[in-house]
């Protein structure tokens, strides 16, 4: 079993690159911290390239034995992004889906150009909690799925459901024009609690600062809106995102 103990070594080195979009996409690869999210990934098959576990806590992690590297919490915090440390953190390769892999499925979820990495994370989770098919990211400035705190807050979920990135209009009109598009929107006419879809269907969302593209809200064929107190301008994202897929898709 190999055991590194130094902050300088090599591998720590190159491991703590992860934490860096261009490193991670360079390599294909990115970083799982703590327990559930690392089991959670290799119950679905992610192909983990190795794990660095803390002196004490190797019991734990007998699943990855042959993968394991006995360190110290020195060393987990170079590599680890949070404050705290974990008692193992993973190298492990991204899972690519593309268009082709999800053009059957009749409940997508669509993210027009998310910055935020823990709303990302979270929305991955609720749409896997509320019966979602697959997520979109659409547009050219969507977050990096594999951003850390991304995987985080995704809590184990990003495995579960397929996510892809569509960044340009035609792709997103030749495959989706057969399916219901509806743009969800502060000043819809129609409320959520009336409202009603047929499948396959696809709920656009927008971020929070921008809201929805005129474009995308030419495309829809139809607008719905959460009804709330006047004096509250609008949801977190997530939320908005919880509340409509829960109504819509279970």
């Amino acid at each position: 079993m190999i055991e590194i103990n130094s902050v300088n070594n090599e591998l720590v080195k190159e491991t703590a690159k992860l934490q860096q979009k261009k490193f991670r996409n360079l390599e294909n690869k990115f970083i799982l911290e703590g327990y559930k999210v690392i089991k959670e990934a290799f119950d679905s098959n992610i192909k983990i390239d190795k794990i660095f576990v803390q002196k004490g806590f190797e019991g734990k992690y007998s699943f990855l034995r042959e993968k394991l590297i006995l360190t110290t919490e020195s060393v987990l915090k170079k590599i680890s992004t949070t404050d705290t440390p974990p008692n193992a953190v993973a190298i492990a390769y991204q899972r690519h889906y593309t268009i082709d892999n999800v053009k059957n499925l009749k409940k997508f979820v669509l993210l027009e150009n998310i910055k935020d990495t823990g709303n990302l994370g979270t929305i991955i989770r609720t749409s896997t909690a509320f019966n979602a098919d697959a997520i979109i990211l659409y547009g050219k400035e969507s977050v990096d799925l594999y951003n850390p705190k991304c995987v985080r807050s995704a809590v184990g979920n990003l495995w579960k459901i397929p996510v892809i990135t569509i960044q340009d209009f035609e792709t997103l009109k030749k495959y989706f024009s057969g399916y219901n598009r509806i743009a969800t929107l502060p000043k819809a006419s129609k409320l959520l609690k009336n409202f009603k879809t047929e499948l396959p269907v696809l709920i656009m969302f927008g971020s929070e600062a921008e809201g929805l593209s005129d474009e995308l809200i030419d495309f829809s064929t139809d607008s719905v809106k959460i009804e709330m107190k006047d004096n509250v301008e609008s949801l977190n994202l997530s939320i908005s995102c919880a509340v409509i897929l829960y109504k819509l898709f279970l």
